[in-house]
């Protein structure tokens, strides 16, 4: 589904991603681990072609992404979950859905918008709980769900997240994770960012480990778990034999 080779990209002449080659395939979880400065949401941020790409290849569906626009890649089927969820404050929680649902609206007209509205609902019955508030009053947890509908609702093929994880409570780690995993179940294809590694790795299917901009390990995520360097630098400890 997404396939990228020997990618350099970066912000005017600094360059953050070195050579970056990975692939996601459909129905997969695949995660990116890194810490603070590795690279990963400037990685997100190019496939989404946010950030411009200085070499190399980002193939989307047999499309190149490479000189796409934005918009384009999110019509396509692409989709990302920014980091600080970054909801409209002012807007409530189902004008945020809905207008997340731009682009299936154009595709398939308003009744495809409802009945995803009504899905999003299933999947997060809080949100349909505070579907008339603000956005920008709801808890750091409500609001990650929302970027998540958010995004969702335009029904993607490929969605991608940049550390759900960061700022909530264990228990909402639990449930926002085990959204993800429902995705995969549901045939969607993610590929996320996260610092919380155990967690990650618990629910994926293959995992990357970016540093400095470049790929330094890499393999199913069972192998990920139980590699020592992963371990030390990511998971907190070595392995116990």
């Amino acid at each position: 589904m997404l396939k990228i080779r020997n990618l350099d990209a970066g912000y005017g002449k600094l360059r953050v991603l070195k050579n970056i080659s990975l692939h996601v395939d459909p129905g997969e979880i695949v995660t990116m681990l890194g810490a603070n400065g590795a690279g990963k949401t400037t990685l997100l941020g190019t496939i989404i072609g946010l950030v411009r790409a200085a070499a190399g290849e980002i193939v989307f569906r047999d499309q190149d992404c490479i000189r796409r626009a934005a918009q384009k890649i999110v019509a396509s089927g692409c989709v990302l979950v920014p980091e600080g969820r970054q909801v409209f404050a002012t807007m409530t929680v189902e004008e945020n859905l809905i207008l997340g649902g731009y682009v299936l609206q154009k595709k398939k007209g308003k009744a495809a918008v409802s009945k995803e509205l009504g899905h999003q609902y299933e999947l997060f019955p809080v949100l349909k709980e505070r579907k008339l508030q603000l956005a920008g009053t709801l808890s750091g947890g409500e609001q990650q769900m929302l970027a998540m509908g958010r995004a969702l609702m335009s029904r993607p093929r490929l969605v991608m997240m940049d550390e759900p994880s960061t700022g909530l409570a264990p228990l909402v780690v639990r449930d926002i994770f085990g959204v993800i995993a429902r995705l995969r179940d549901e045939g969607s294809t993610v590929l996320l960012v996260e610092q919380n590694a155990r967690v990650a790795l618990g629910i994926a299917d293959r995992g990357y480990v970016l540093e400095t901009g470049k790929i330094i390990v890499q393999g199913p995520a069972e192998d990920l778990l139980a590699n020592r360097d992963v371990q030390r630098a990511y998971l907190g400890r070595e392995k116990i034999e």
